[in-house]
């Protein structure tokens, strides 16, 4: 890990606290009709974030908008790897309020601050 990379307890974990809020892969296939497998290679091809809650692995349902994943997701999970963040560092990366966006980054992904989302995770890594 980086010495970019904030030390937070479980307590501290950020992200869509609604069970509501969470798809599971399964789920996500269905939304993005693809197969489960192809779920599986976007997941470790960091083209989607997925975490395990209550020993299932879940994605944020807000990252999987109009049977699609947001533009600039893919692009902002590799830059936050790059940045030794890991999956988990990294939705709480992309669930704390911001009030510079306003909102979360994950919200601004879906909107027209999406390239400053980009940015600032390009700036973690230094």
């Amino acid at each position: 890990m980086t010495d970019s990379v904030p030390a937070e307890t479980g307590a501290d974990l950020a992200g869509p606290a609604d069970p509501a809020g969470w798809l599971t892969l399964p789920d996500v296939a269905e939304r993005l009709d693809l197969s489960i497998s192809k779920v599986h290679q976007m997941i470790r091809d960091r083209e989607l974030l997925a975490v395990r809650r209550d020993g299932v692995r879940r994605v944020p349902a807000d990252l999987v908008a109009n049977h699609t994943v947001l533009k600039h997701l893919p692009g902002v999970l590799n830059l936050l790897d790059d940045a030794g963040y890991d999956d988990e560092e990294a939705l709480r990366w992309l669930y704390r309020e911001d009030p510079s966006l306003p909102g979360t980054p994950a919200v601004a992904l879906g909107g027209d601050l999406a390239r400053e989302v980009k940015r600032r995770a390009q700036a973690v890594g230094f």
